[in-house]
């Protein structure tokens, strides 16, 4: 298990070099490994309320992101996406951690909110294990299979 160093940021306090490893990330894993052509960056990034949670490892690399976005802006529920662990980081629960730190920000920053996600169907059980439950049935989203999960308010 990795000791992570988490920041959380909106997008005015990134600085040029973080949104450039951020999008790095991004891009590495869901554009070129997962071979999605889609418009990685959208106006959801630097919404004002958007959050950016990043993990760093001790040499300052990023090892994971997640995105979280309030209500209204995807879905009515706050969201999570943009999820990610660096490819040879996988496996060592780093998306344990990652999940756990965004749940506490949301929960931070939103409580009582409730969360939609829209999860690659593979990633069911994982999310499960934190509360959400399956919502929608297997649809396409850039040719990858996925499914909406909501986590109710507690």
């Amino acid at each position: 298990m990795h000791n992570l160093r988490w920041d959380i940021t909106s997008f005015q306090e990134l600085s040029i070099s973080q949104f450039f490893d951020v999008l790095q990330l991004r891009v590495n894993v869901f554009v070129v490994e997962q071979q999605c052509a889609y418009p990685e960056l959208d106006e959801h990034d630097r919404h004002a309320e958007t959050r950016h949670l990043s993990g760093y490892d001790a040499s300052g690399q990023l090892m994971a992101y997640a995105r979280i976005l309030p209500a209204g802006l995807s879905f009515s529920e706050v969201s999570l996406g943009r999820f990610v662990v660096r490819k040879d980081a996988r496996g060592q629960g780093i998306g344990h951690q990652l999940l756990s730190e965004a749940l506490k920000e949301i929960q931070t920053s939103w409580p009582g909110h409730a969360i939609r996600i829209s999860a690659q169907d593979y990633l069911e059980k994982f999310y499960g294990q934190y509360g959400f439950t399956r919502v929608s049935d297997v649809y396409l989203e850039d040719g990858i299979r996925h499914v909406e999960m909501v986590k109710k308010s507690k």
